[in-house]
């Protein structure tokens, strides 16, 4: 069974930086993203990374430009790069991955209902 460990959240003021890392305790799947839920809203897909050729990566329109997505093969590692956080984005921030889809299938993105494995969350507090 997959397992994956978020780490690197924190508080942080408005305008500051954070950088969330996503350990698999297999290898980094071709398919995998960062999603965030805050108390009383739906989950929300924010960044998302296709290994397959060079590697495409996909943003939310509200992240694009300040959070970056990344992965380290060597290190099992997924990371988000968050920079110029806002108060709104106060929330548990989660990575996922789809270990099932096939070598030739479109990747799930920002969409949940694609991955199948999810780890435990990460907090990420951005005050004013």
């Amino acid at each position: 069974q997959v397992q994956l460990v978020e780490s690197g959240g924190g508080s942080v003021q408005a305008g500051g930086s954070l950088r969330l890392s996503c350990t698999a305790s297999e290898k980094v799947y071709r398919c995998m993203g960062w999603f965030r839920q805050a108390p009383g809203k739906e989950s929300e897909g924010v960044a998302a990374f296709d290994s397959r050729g060079r590697g495409s990566m996909f943003y939310a329109d509200s992240v694009q430009g300040r959070f970056t997505i990344s992965k380290d093969l060597a290190k099992n590692t997924l990371s988000l790069q968050m920079n110029n956080l806002k108060p709104e984005e106060t929330a548990m921030y989660y990575c996922a991955a789809a270990p099932r889809v096939g070598p030739l299938s479109p990747c799930p993105r920002l969409a949940r209902t694609g991955y199948d494995v999810w780890g435990q969350g990460t907090q990420v507090t951005v005050s004013s």
